[in-house]
């Protein structure tokens, strides 16, 4: 059986009806429009039966995701930071992002799920959102993201996407079009915003573990 054409089991902790569901149609009905929602798919009934036993928290973190307090590599993440991260189911799909302390993965904020997203663009919200907490508590502290993009985009204080907005997704364009004018209005020239290495480090602490 090919990778694209697998059987996958979806864990709904938190969504309108949690549970454990056989297609992503019926996973996606229960966490759509659920702010919060906590989901992950799995390969086999059985795995998907033992991660629902346990909490989203337990099963979430990824086996490529290092201890931050014992890396030995030269070049290190300043652990008094903030991480942010998207996840997106398809391209375009549902689409998720959310910021927490990087050295304790605590989260800060969490948005979505919105319909017909892309993973670049919850990268800059997310780095959006990050500074305007930044600003309004008197802080600074670096903030980290893996998407390029999404750092280019921050940088050109503009969103460049070949994403179709429609009906579907108009609430994300209006948080696009908010984020582009609050970049435009606020000076964060004393934030500095760097590239997670994740070669180097493992996953952001941020990342869903949904991969």
């Amino acid at each position: 059986m090919s990778k694209k054409s697998a059987k996958k089991f979806y864990v709904v902790w938190r969504g309108f009806k949690p549970g454990i569901y056989t297609t992503w149609d019926e996973c996606k009905k229960q966490v759509t429009g659920f702010d919060g929602a906590q989901y992950k798919s799995f390969k086999s009934k059985e795995e998907a039966q033992q991660a629902f036993e346990q909490s989203y928290e337990q099963i979430r973190e990824l086996k490529g995701k290092k201890n931050l307090q014992e890396l030995t590599t030269d070049r290190k993440p300043i652990l008094n930071s903030l991480s942010v991260d998207a996840a997106c189911k398809g391209n375009p799909g549902i689409l998720e992002f959310r910021g927490v302390y990087t050295d304790t993965g605590t989260e800060l904020f969490s948005r979505g799920p919105y319909a017909e997203g892309t993973v670049n663009i919850g990268e800059f919200l997310a780095i959006v959102l990050a500074l305007a907490w930044l600003k309004k508590n008197k802080l600074n502290m670096p903030i980290y993201s893996d998407s390029r993009t999404a750092l280019s985009w921050i940088k050109k204080k503009q969103v460049n996407t070949k994403l179709v907005w429609n009906e579907k997704n108009k609430e994300l364009l209006k948080a696009v079009r908010n984020a582009q004018q609050w970049l435009k209005e606020n000076d964060i020239s004393n934030i500095t915003i760097l590239k997670w290495e994740t070669d180097i480090w493992g996953e952001i602490p941020a990342d869903y573990g949904r991969k």
